[in-house]
């Protein structure tokens, strides 16, 4: 058999026969004469022995090691792991199917958020929150929110989201008076009233999440460079007022 023949009577191409002779998967045959290679029934059984190998998951390094093993031990072992592999990517792709027919029963029902695709808690979050308000600062809390859902670690995130739950309610007056200093400059008088607002707004908890210091790099510096000046006083010395509120809590209830 030439090498079209014998690529064609396994189920292979020219192509990948020539590369498992580059790869020493399959030795090279006797040549003709005239140069050509010439394929027998050994070459075509190893040659299909090499296909089902693939076929089944094991790389091409792998399928070298199980041809080099005459008793065939080696073929378990790679096997065993490969099956083992298997199963793993299964249950992962269990997993991911399952948060999908989540996501498609949100979308078909009209519910699937602008945000989206959002952890379990973030669309639970969102949905209780409603419609977005007509406000500017609503916009980039939501932004920030769906940004956070996916950096923060996953136990943070529960936590940071079932705090954030305590605020839904009450957010829509903090947004206005955050709105409303939107051109103002850091020391504009209205800073501390509407940093007191937000403050009563947030629970204690949030506190334990400490501000950015400025130039820190990353989340916090991206989140403040999107607030006027004023707003990001605001937020700051929100922040502030809550770790010294839950400072002060706690040591009264420690005395």
């Amino acid at each position: 058999m030439r090498i079209g023949e014998i690529a064609a009577l396994v189920g292979v191409t020219p192509r990948a026969v020539r590369h498992y002779h580059h790869l020493g998967l399959l030795p090279e045959p006797a040549r003709l004469a005239n140069g050509y290679r010439e394929y027998g029934i050994r070459d075509a059984v190893l040659l299909a022995r090499v296909r089902r190998l693939t076929e089944l998951g094991l790389g091409l390094d792998e399928v070298r090691d199980v041809l080099a093993d005459d008793e065939g031990r080696e073929l378990v072992d790679v096997l065993e792991e490969l099956d083992a592999d298997l199963a793993r990517q299964e249950a992962v792709i269990r997993g991911r199917r399952a948060r999908l027919a989540g996501l498609l029963g949100e979308a078909r029902a009209g519910r699937l958020t602008a945000e989206g695709p959002v952890s379990p808690e973030l669309a639970a979050l969102l949905a209780g929150v409603g419609e977005l308000p007509d406000s500017p600062m609503a916009v980039k809390d939501r932004e920030i929110l769906a940004l956070l859902d996916t950096v923060v670690p996953e136990e943070e995130r529960a936590r940071l989201m079932g705090l954030m739950h305590e605020v839904a309610g009450s957010a829509g007056d903090v947004y206005g008076l955050l709105d409303a200093l939107a051109d103002a400059p850091a020391d504009d008088p209205r800073v501390e009233g509407a940093a007191a607002a937000l403050a009563g707004a947030l629970p204690d908890g949030i506190g334990s999440f400490e501000p950015p210091a400025e130039g820190a790099g990353g989340l916090a510096d991206v989140f403040f460079a999107e607030l006027a000046p004023a707003q990001a006083a605001a937020v700051r010395r929100a922040l502030a007022l809550v770790s010294e509120r839950s400072g002060e809590g706690g040591r009264r209830g420690g005395e």
